[in-house]
């Protein structure tokens, strides 16, 4: 039978989550209710299959002292470690074929943390107060499906009823759905390839696609504008894919230096940490990511700008942020515990860097090779240097073949 986990705080919706439950099973599903409020519920709540307790102590804390502390953002934060680890449990154990959690903010972050700890496609329904606004912190990488609740969680009246009926019967046919999925016999599959691909990057990342088609290979593209690049950190650590073609790195740039589209610290280091053959290429590192030309920040006055459209603004990077890019690229990947290979294309590194573009500065380029190539010295990756252009054909295909000798050779 499908099985929709419930996520909640019934210290505060224990009604509303009795509710759920109940049209759930009328729509055929099974039940499991995590309970992940830190105070008792009221009298007549219906008892959670994991308490409270439970869900503490999964996290390392104890609930009587939690409740003592009086610290409700450390109570919630510690609720939601023990809920992430319980409902990974449920899933691994084959008892969750769905989440749901109705909530307000504490109760939508301690739900968006468990869910986002599970793999992707497995479903996932947030019914939240919040989904009105910034949902980022809710959904970060993954699939979260997100439903704004239009009234309060606050009681099943005749808005609430309509809303969270819905929710229900949503939760309870992907439930089915994805049962059927998972018992079903999978066929056989082409190896998957993640690839992250930027505007001033799109022809090597088609071409190279194209042939990585002709050798048998699924290609998955990432825009790289933070949450792509994020996405394909996640997919390479939750072991789907084959081998990751990075060609267009330019999230690194945006991190280092203060731009818009940051994928954050940790970009780079999952198929690393994974073991996944990777081949890697400077793509788009000449430039910083920003909003409108009149949100570029006060200290960039008279640097080299380029207003790529009227919501994204381009800044050049200069040889010294070139290199330290350069040298985060090369301790990143001198760490990976898999095959590396980086190309590096002596002729430009986006449709702007060329010969007459906009941002052509083969100077600034070279500082971040030669860092590169310091921070990889006596290291176990490949670095090949290409008279080409990254947008060259020649480049693309080459790529794409040393990604495809890199996975014949790991298999």
């Amino acid at each position: 039978m499908a099985t929709v986990v419930l996520v909640g705080t019934l210290d505060t919706k224990g009604a509303e989550y009795a509710w759920l439950a109940e049209r759930l099973r009328e729509d055929g599903c099974e039940v499991v209710m995590v309970d992940a409020g830190v105070l008792p519920p009221p009298p007549g709540t219906p008892a959670a299959d994991l308490g409270p307790e439970e869900v503490a102590r999964a996290a390392g804390h104890d609930l009587a002292a939690l409740r003592s502390a009086g610290d409700r953002g450390a109570a919630v934060t510690a609720m939601a470690q023990g809920a992430e680890r319980l409902v990974g449990e449920l899933y691994r154990s084959g008892r969750l074929h769905a989440v749901l959690a109705v909530a307000g903010s504490g109760g939508s972050s301690i739900a968006a943390r468990a869910m986002q700890a599970l793999p992707v496609g497995v479903p996932k329904l947030l019914v939240s107060t919040m989904a009105g606004g910034d949902v980022a912190p809710y959904v970060g990488s993954s699939d979260v499906t997100l439903m704004y609740s239009v009234v309060d969680v606050a009681g099943i009246n005749s808005v609430s009823s309509l809303i969270l009926g819905n929710a229900a019967a949503a939760a309870a046919g992907m439930a089915v759905r994805h049962e059927r999925v998972l018992a079903a016999p999978r066929p056989h599959g082409r190896p998957l390839v993640g690839a992250s691909m930027f505007g001033v990057t799109t022809p090597a990342v088609d071409a190279a696609r194209e042939r990585l088609d002709e050798l048998g290979y699924e290609v998955l593209v990432f825009h790289a504008t933070g949450a792509g690049g994020r996405a394909l950190e996640k997919l390479a650590a939750g072991g789907f894919l084959a081998g990751v073609l990075d060609l267009t790195t330019t999230e690194l740039a945006d991190e280092l230096v203060g731009g818009v589209l940051s994928a954050g610290p940790d970009r780079l280091t999952a198929a690393g940490r994974a073991g996944i053959p990777q081949v890697v290429a400077p793509g788009a590192l000449d430039m910083v990511n920003f909003g409108p030309r009149e949100t570029v920040p006060e200290r960039f006055a008279g640097r080299r700008l380029l207003v790529h459209n009227p919501t994204v603004t381009l800044m050049r990077t200069t040889a010294e942020e070139m290199s330290a890019v350069g040298t985060d690229l090369g301790r990143k990947l001198n760490a990976a515990r898999g095959p590396v290979t980086v190309l590096w294309p002596l002729g430009g590194v986006s449709a702007v860097d060329a010969p007459g573009g906009p941002f052509h500065d083969p100077a600034a380029d070279r500082a971040g090779l030669a860092a590169l190539r310091s921070a990889l010295a006596d290291g176990p990756v490949e670095l090949r240097e290409l008279d080409a252009h990254l947008n060259d054909p020649a480049f693309a295909v080459a790529a794409a073949d040393r990604l495809h000798q890199l996975i014949t050779a790991h298999a």
